[in-house]
């Protein structure tokens, strides 16, 4: 990746993946990640970038999660504009979410890459069959206030979504939305939880890829700073517009455009499990 010659071939690549990333980050309140994280797979697979196999996933990962940074800010402003964000919600399990997130980060070069992907098809799928009902199952009129109750729930998507490199909303909005946030709300508030998530998992990743050899130039641990940072100029210019498009459709069909991304998602994870 140090080879000019490589930049010129791979960054507007990376401009096209930043610009999918940022439009379904503002239209469904994830960090882009899902189309992040395979994307730079691929490009180590085809010899683009230089990453040894066995270190591959876990480059992909955390470069993608430095990428959610800016995704999330650029996101989470479009929709306050929109007054989509429950900044109650946020305030309530954020914390948790934090500490999910660095534990996510810290030991995700020791999980079971495939056992995790199984697990997170298998809920997808259960998820995408509830929001494709017409009448959608919620499990309680409104979030629960106890203590025990938010960790609980928001401790294990921060780890679960740091693990993987995703903003958390993939497993957020469905979550929020059973908890019967509208959801308008449930996308917008997510879109803040993807800073909550990535600040943490970087520093995870961060530290569990110090002194590893066969990474690429200018990383951090696992990241590589200037792969994040294209792909970051676009997420950020075209977030916004993710958003615009997510205020344009009533909540059935943003119910039903999340099934779908959902769906592809899981379907994806659980063919590389078995693979």
């Amino acid at each position: 990746m140090s080879d000019p010659t490589n930049w010129l071939l791979i960054a507007p690549v990376l401009l096209v993946v930043g610009a999918v990333a940022g439009t379904l980050a503002g239209l469904l309140g994830v960090g882009g990640g899902i189309v992040i994280v395979p994307v730079l797979y691929w490009l180590t697979e085809i010899g683009m970038l230089d990453v040894p196999g066995d270190l591959a996933i876990h480059f992909a990962v955390a470069t993608s999660l430095l990428t959610i940074i800016p995704t999330s800010i650029s996101s989470a402003r479009a929709h306050a504009r929109k007054g989509s964000i429950d900044f109650e919600m946020f305030r309530s399990w954020a914390p948790m979410m934090v500490a999910g997130a660095l534990l996510g980060g810290l030991i995700a070069a020791n999980v079971n890459a495939s056992m995790l992907s199984a697990v997170f098809g298998v809920i997808a799928l259960i998820v995408v069959a509830n929001m494709l009902n017409p009448k959608p199952l919620t499990l309680a009129p409104a979030p629960p206030e106890s203590l025990a109750a938010r960790a609980a729930i928001a401790g294990p998507i921060g780890v679960l979504s740091a693990m993987m490199g995703i903003g958390g909303g993939t497993l957020a909005v469905p979550t929020m939305t059973l908890l019967s946030l509208p959801v308008h709300r449930a996308v917008g508030t997510a879109a803040l939880f993807g800073l909550m998530i990535a600040v943490p998992g970087i520093v995870g990743y961060a530290l569990a890829g110090q002194d590893i050899p066969g990474l690429l130039p200018y990383s951090l641990g696992y990241i590589n700073i200037p792969a994040a940072l294209v792909i970051s100029v676009a997420t950020f210019i075209f977030a916004p517009q993710g958003v615009k498009i997510a205020h344009l459709l009533n909540a059935r069909r943003l119910r039903v455009a999340f099934a779908v991304f959902l769906g592809i998602s899981g379907v994806k994870m659980l063919s590389e499990a078995f693979a």
